[in-house]
């Protein structure tokens, strides 16, 4: 079927859960040194998440804070709001004379199997410098090790295209799931989309046919433009309740409602080019120059799209239970869009403050709210026009390379979404100080 007829146009429903289950800790390298459980349980608030990966259990201080937490059934709760066991790993090893580069999201259902992947990792190599540590174990390995100590333990191949450390990027080292874990690829029974690709990529490769496709942020702040700007939503039991099993048998069993998604033309891989010869391709203008740069003469940097066509080849992918996927940018960079400043510019924050204030959180603005509604808030037809066009995922977008993220086009002008991103302590105290809305929860 066409694109159009899975992209989101339904409404949100009680029994919804928005989760993001790929985060990290202020004790990840190049994250923000405020990334704590008060500012994730707000801002997940504002943005409409009820569920979080706690991120970087394998960092010793981390993991402290992680254990303060009260436990009910596999699930972690601050203050009332519920977290799931993560972390990250950065695999990287040779195997067959080449060199793997691998990145793995893995969730856990105890504390008792955290404290035993952390003792054989520290077997292995440290752990207490980086929220995502790198060993030398290879993906096989590393899987088989996972399922001895728990089977309950989902390994999820983390932004799957991206050329570094994506399983099937381009520079990973690998073709296939088969290929990466061998007898081991049966534990695999989901990968994660990542910035570039989307659910519609994914479906054209054929190993991947009945996996789940799920996505997450893979956040680095727990800013509203970061947070949950990737997510996979869940359903609550009928109690309202979640439990670490249910997440786990509907990942497994594909059960889940579908995913949120940023258009994968933004990402910064999605084409294949060169930044500092300011040239971009697309898979065919790149097959046609054999994969060299006409400007410099050397290979150039192959992106996302240009693997899933090389990769779809291999077989004909057909998925067998396609979710509904809502392609759309996060509410502060429409508004940046709009009004032609940096999402974490005063006037932005602004707008968005009057929009949480009203209609209580993010996901709510994004997805449920009329446009009518909008512009009785708003007074301005543009902006809500906007905001309806990045719910239909009609917003149109000059593709990311090589490291540039894309860009959107408005009224013919070329808008960078990530130029003006850079965290500011003034503004911040802005959000900070303004945000007194308390959101209800769905469950």
């Amino acid at each position: 079927m066409e694109k159009e007829s899975y992209i989101g146009n339904m409404k949100i429903e009680k029994n919804w859960i928005f989760s993001d289950l790929h985060i990290h800790s202020k004790y990840s390298r190049a994250c923000s040194k405020e990334l704590d459980f008060p500012n994730l349980v707000k801002w997940a608030k504002i943005k409409g998440l009820n569920l979080l990966g706690t991120g970087d259990f394998t960092h010793p201080k981390w993991l402290l804070e992680i254990k303060k937490l009260r436990e009910e059934m596999g699930i972690y709760y601050y203050n009332g709001f519920p977290f799931i066991l993560s972390s990250e790993i950065s695999l990287i090893y040779s195997a067959k004379g080449k060199g793997r580069k691998v990145h793995l999201v893995y969730l856990a259902p105890s504390i008792e199997a955290v404290d035993k992947i952390n003792s054989w990792l520290d077997s292995k190599g440290r752990r207490d410098y980086d929220g995502r540590p790198i060993f030398g174990i290879s993906a096989r390995d590393f899987a088989a090790k996972m399922q001895e100590i728990d089977s309950r333990i989902e390994i999820i191949p983390a932004h799957i295209w991206t050329p570094h450390f994506g399983v099937f990027g381009s520079n990973g080292g690998f073709d296939s799931l088969k290929e990466a874990f061998d007898d081991k690829a049966d534990m695999i029974h989901a990968i994660e989309t990542g910035i570039s690709s989307d659910p519609l990529m994914n479906w054209k490769i054929s190993e991947l046919d009945n996996r789940a496709i799920i996505s997450f942020s893979d956040a680095h702040s727990f800013w509203p433009w970061r947070l949950g700007r990737e997510a996979t939503i869940f359903k609550s039991s009928d109690n309202g309740k979640i439990t670490y099993d249910e997440v786990i048998r509907q990942i497994r069993e594909k059960d889940f409602i579908g995913t949120i998604e940023t258009d994968p033309a933004y990402g910064k891989y999605h084409y294949d080019g060169h930044r500092n010869c300011n040239f971009y391709s697309d898979s065919k203008k790149t097959k046609e120059l054999n994969g060299i740069c006409p400007v410099c003469s050397r290979a150039l940097t192959i992106g996302v799209e240009y693997r899933v066509f090389e990769l779809s080849k291999i077989g004909i992918g057909d998925h067998i239970n396609k979710k509904i996927y809502f392609s759309m940018l996060p509410l502060h960079e429409v508004i940046s869009l709009s009004s032609g400043t940096g999402v974490n510019s005063k006037k932005v924050w602004e707008i968005y403050n009057k929009l949480i204030s009203k209609f209580e959180n993010e996901f709510n603005v994004l997805i449920n709210v009329s446009k009518e509604e909008l512009i009785e808030v708003l007074n301005s037809s543009l902006l809500a026009d906007l905001i309806i066009q990045n719910r239909e995922g009609k917003i149109n977008v000059k593709p990311g390379y090589d490291g540039v993220y894309g860009k959107a086009i408005i009224g013919g002008k070329e808008i960078g979404i990530e130029d003006n991103q850079k965290d500011s302590p003034e503004i911040n105290n802005i959000g900070n100080n303004k945000h007194k809305v308390i959101q209800k929860r769905l469950f």
